[in-house]
């Protein structure tokens, strides 16, 4: 591993974080890389680079923040060689792979190579004449007092359901545990390869979610009743579509990839980190046996 790429959250102290990067590319000579805007104000001593030519150069983005920020590097590392670690500043870190003091430990084990390339779906959104690509979720979402989402999704060219929603929300599986999940979708594996289409407080008799095939062609499209909405993708505001206006989704496997060591499932993070429970009708002492008694 010669070229590390450090992709900062904007406010978090990551002073710390970034001289664990640097102290053990210093023993393993290796070059640390990052955004001129993001190293300025830490004042260290990496290299100053565009934030094309971090995702072009770097052998490893180490993304130092939150889920945010992990999302961010993802979109850096799109179609890049690089694969992206997390390392948690924030609070849920969902994302995110290590903790600060785990770090070095973790670069020394991706120097050996001893780590699993974890491959992401992307998505890729035509909205008007603007692509933009999402990792997680595209959401079109109401305006406040502009009028609900009436939004009708085909499949293959033809319709198949039309949700009046506060959003509809179109998700990776990654992106399952985020917006989708909060809006009462099913949590997917990082390994299923699908889409998930997941109305937010639907206003509709028909109000269950979609899981499509990454081979669908999708498009929303927002009906002549709907309000005019916001199209958030990665949970920030990308631009806004009225009614008559088409989005047009496709999935893209593979756009980027995270880096994984082994050391917890998906399962147990998903568990641990979204707090998830059991049944207060299971006693945590009794085994389930799937009988009703």
């Amino acid at each position: 591993m010669h070229t590390i790429g450090l992709v900062l959250h904007p406010q978090r102290d990551s002073a710390e974080a970034v001289q664990a990067v640097l102290d053990w590319a210093a023993r393993n000579g290796a070059e640390v890389l990052g955004i001129g805007n993001e190293i300025q104000r830490l004042n260290c001593a990496a290299t100053a680079v565009s934030a094309s030519e971090l995702g072009r150069r770097s052998d490893l983005l180490v993304s130092l923040g939150g889920d945010g920020t992990m999302l961010r590097a993802m979109r850096l590392a799109d179609r890049q060689r690089a694969p992206v670690l997390g390392v948690n500043l924030g609070k849920l870190g969902f994302l995110a792979e290590v903790d600060v003091p785990g770090l070095p430990a973790a670069l020394s084990a991706i120097d050996r190579k001893d780590f699993i390339h974890e491959p992401r779906l992307a998505i890729d959104a035509t909205i008007g004449s603007a692509v933009v690509t999402a990792f997680n979720d595209v959401a079109a979402v109401r305006v406040p007092g502009q009028g609900i989402a009436v939004v009708a999704v085909h499949v293959g060219g033809q319709p198949f359901v039309s949700y009046a929603a506060d959003a509809v929300i179109t998700a990776t599986p990654a992106g399952s545990t985020a917006y989708s999940f909060s809006a009462g979708g099913p949590i997917l594996s990082p390994s299923v390869e699908a889409l998930l289409v997941t109305p937010a407080s639907p206003h509709s008799a028909y109000n269950r979610g979609v899981v499509l095939s990454v081979t669908d062609t999708v498009t929303l499209e927002l009906l002549s009743t709907s309000g005019r909405l916001a199209i958030e993708v990665d949970g920030r505001v990308s631009c806004y579509a009225e009614a008559g206006q088409d989005i047009d989704l496709r999935a893209r496997p593979g756009g980027a990839s995270v880096v994984r060591l082994g050391q917890t499932t998906f399962y147990q993070r998903a568990r641990r980190k979204l707090r998830i429970t059991d049944s207060a009708e299971i006693p945590e002492s009794v085994p389930y046996d799937g009988l009703d008694e």
